[in-house]
């Protein structure tokens, strides 16, 4: 299935972190935090101004992202989880 996200929205796969710690602590599933780092899986169609001209995204597909923990909204497509979120809210790209 594919997805294309509208207007100003951005289609984000969030990275998962690691089952265990460096010194080999296993970290449950209640004990783990949001991911705030993703990649940008897909970009929408645009924002228009109020000429009616598209504003350019400043992420594209491929970009690693750095997003609220509790922003956007989650999604499951194909039994992975994403985040659809507006381009504003995405905090920065990580480069």
């Amino acid at each position: 299935m594919k997805i294309q996200p509208l207007g100003d929205r951005v289609l984000v796969e969030p990275v998962k972190e690691g089952e265990s710690t460096k010194g080999g602590i296993i970290i449950p599933d209640t004990a783990k935090e949001k991911p705030q780092e993703g990649q940008v899986i897909a970009v929408g169609t645009g924002k228009l101004d109020d000429n009616g001209q598209k504003i350019p995204f400043n992420v594209k597909k491929g970009d690693r992202v750095l997003m609220p923990k509790y922003g956007g909204t989650e999604v499951k497509i194909d039994n992975k989880e994403y985040q659809i979120l507006r381009e504003e809210d995405i905090l920065g790209i990580i480069s």
